[in-house]
C-alpha cells in the first residue's frame, strides 16, 4: 500500500539537535519520552568518553538540549549510566518540570528526582529506577551492578550495590517496587521466583547467573513487563519475556516455549496488548502483537521486520521502528501502520566502523532507539551518521496526526 492511501504523516531529515564538540545522547532508553511537556527541550547526556564503556569514575553531565537553538544546558552530574540506556531519566508523570534520573552517590545506586528547569534537588530515592509508572508515583528497580557482570552495556560500574556473583538465583534479588512520593521500597519478584515457573534450559551455563532487565509500565500502570535472562554456555544469554501485576502477583511467560521464543525489544500498545521482537514458534525474530496472558499473536509488517526497537505513537497508530547497520553499514528509521501493517521507510543513515565493528566493544554501538514526543508530531533518535555520536529529531506533519 502506498503511504498517502494508508495516511503516513511526510518526515522531515533528520536535524541534529547537538554540537559535536562533546558526544551526546538521549538520556534514557529507547521509547521513553524525552521531551518536555512543551516539546521545546529533550533530556541529553553529554560526554568526553570515547570508545570504551563508562567507568564509575566517569562524569556524564545530563542535561536540557534546546531543539530550535541547540543550546544544551546543564541539570545536574551523573555517575550511573551507559550508552545505551544513559542514566534512565524520565519525566514525572504530568509534571511538567521535575524529572527522575540515576546517580552513585555515598557508595550506593539511587535516583534523584528535581525540577530540570529550576535545577532544585527534590529527594534522593534509595533504588535506581528501571521503569517509572505512568503517574510518575512509582517506580521498578532492578540490580545494575548484577547487569554490569552479565550485560556490562547496560550496568551501572562501581560498587553501588552488590552483582551477587556467586549466586545463581537469589531469593532476595530481582524486581523491586519504589514508592516515588512516600519513599522506601520491596522486593516484588525474587530472580528464584521467575526460575521456579521458567526452568533453566538445558544448555545454560554451569553455575549460570540469571537476571532481569528491560522494565516497562504499561499504558495505565496495572501490569509491567520484563526480560528474564541467564548466562548460556558459550557466551551470551538466554530470554524469556515475562509480566506482572505491579505488586509482583500474576506473573506469567509471554510465550509457549519461553526460552526457545526469547524476546529482545518491546512496548506496550495499551493496558493489555503489547509488541515483542521475539523469536516466532521458535524461528526467527520477529516484532509480535499480542494480548498479554493469550496466544493471539500477529506478525507486524508481514514479516519483512526483523529485530528492531520498535516504539508506538501517542494514539497507538504508528510504531517508529529501526534497523541494525546492513551490509552497508546503514541503520534505517521506519514507520509501520499498525492496522495495515504498511511500512514507510523515512531515512538511513550511516554507522562509521569506528563506532561498531569487530575491533571495537559491543558497548560502545550507537543504536537508533527512536522515541515520540507526546504529540506524536516529533521523533528522536542517536545516531553517529556525521562521525560522531548526536541526538536529532524528525519532524512530522500532516497524514493521520500520530
Amino acid at each position: 500500500m502506498d503511504g498517502a492511501a494508508v495516511g503516513f504523516p511526510n518526515a522531515s531529515p533528520a536535524e541534529r539537535v547537538t554540537e559535536t564538540h562533546k558526544e551526546h545522547l538521549l538520556a534514557s532508553y529507547y521509547g521513553i519520552n524525552s521531551f518536555d511537556a512543551g516539546e521545546r527541550h529533550v533530556l541529553a547526556l553529554e560526554t568526553g568518553v570515547w570508545g570504551r564503556n563508562p567507568t564509575a569514575d566517569d562524569v556524564a553531565v545530563l542535561g536540557l538540549v534546546d531543539i530550535e537553538t541547540k543550546a544544551f544546558s546543564p541539570v545536574a552530574e551523573t555517575r550511573a549510566w551507559n550508552f545505551q540506556q544513559g542514566c534512565m531519566a524520565h519525566w514525572l508523570g504530568d509534571a511538567d518540570s521535575l524529572i527522575i534520573y540515576n546517580d552513585l552517590r555515598e557508595g550506593r545506586f539511587v535516583s534523584i528526582v528535581l525540577d530540570a528547569f529550576t535545577r532544585k534537588v527534590e529527594k534522593v530515592v534509595d533504588r535506581p529506577v528501571s521503569a517509572v509508572s505512568p503517574d510518575g508515583k512509582r517506580a521498578l528497580s532492578i540490580n545494575f551492578a548484577r547487569l554490569r557482570v552479565t550485560r556490562p552495556d547496560y550496568g551501572y560500574d562501581g560498587e553501588g550495590d552488590d552483582p551477587r556473583k556467586d549466586e545463581s538465583f537469589p531469593e532476595d534479588d530481582g524486581l523491586f517496587s519504589v514508592d516515588l512520593e512516600g519513599g522506601g521500597h520491596e522486593l516484588i519478584l525474587s530472580i528464584a521466583d521467575a526460575k521456579e515457573l521458567l526452568g533453566v534450559p538445558p544448555n545454560a551455563k554451569e553455575n549460570p547467573l540469571m537476571w532481569f532487565n528491560h522494565t516497562m509500565f504499561n499504558k495505565d500502570g496495572s501490569r509491567i513487563f520484563f526480560l528474564a535472562r541467564i548466562q548460556k554456555k558459550g557466551g551470551w544469554h538466554h530470554t524469556a519475556s515475562m509480566t506482572a501485576n505491579p505488586d509482583g502477583s500474576g506473573l506469567r511467560a509471554l510465550f509457549p516455549s519461553p526460552w526457545d521464543w526469547g524476546g529482545s525489544h518491546y512496548d506496550w500498545l495499551s493496558g493489555t496488548r503489547l509488541m515483542v521482537t521475539a523469536a516466532y514458534r521458535g524461528t526467527s525474530y520477529v516484532p509480535l502483537l499480542f494480548t498479554d496472558g493469550k496466544e493471539d499473536y500477529r506478525v507486524l509488517g508481514k514479516g519483512i521486520l526483523g529485530d528492531g526497537h520498535g516504539t508506538f505513537s501517542p494514539d497507538g497508530r504508528l510504531m517508529a521502528f529501526d534497523t541494525y547497520p546492513d551490509s552497508f553499514r546503514n541503520q534505517s528509521l521506519l514507520l509501520v501502520d499498525v492496522a495495515t501493517d504498511a511500512i514507510l521507510p523515512l531515512e538511513s543513515y550511516y554507522e562509521p566502523p569506528r563506532f561498531y565493528n569487530p575491533g571495537i566493544p559491543e558497548h560502545w554501538r550507537c543504536d537508533l532507539h527512536p522515541r515520540w514526543s507526546p504529540s506524536g508530531r516529533m521523533i528522536a533518535i542517536n545516531s553517529t551518521h556525521e562521525d560522531t555520536r548526536q541526538v536529532y529529531v524528525v519532524r512530522l506533519k500532516g497524514g493521520k496526526e500520530a
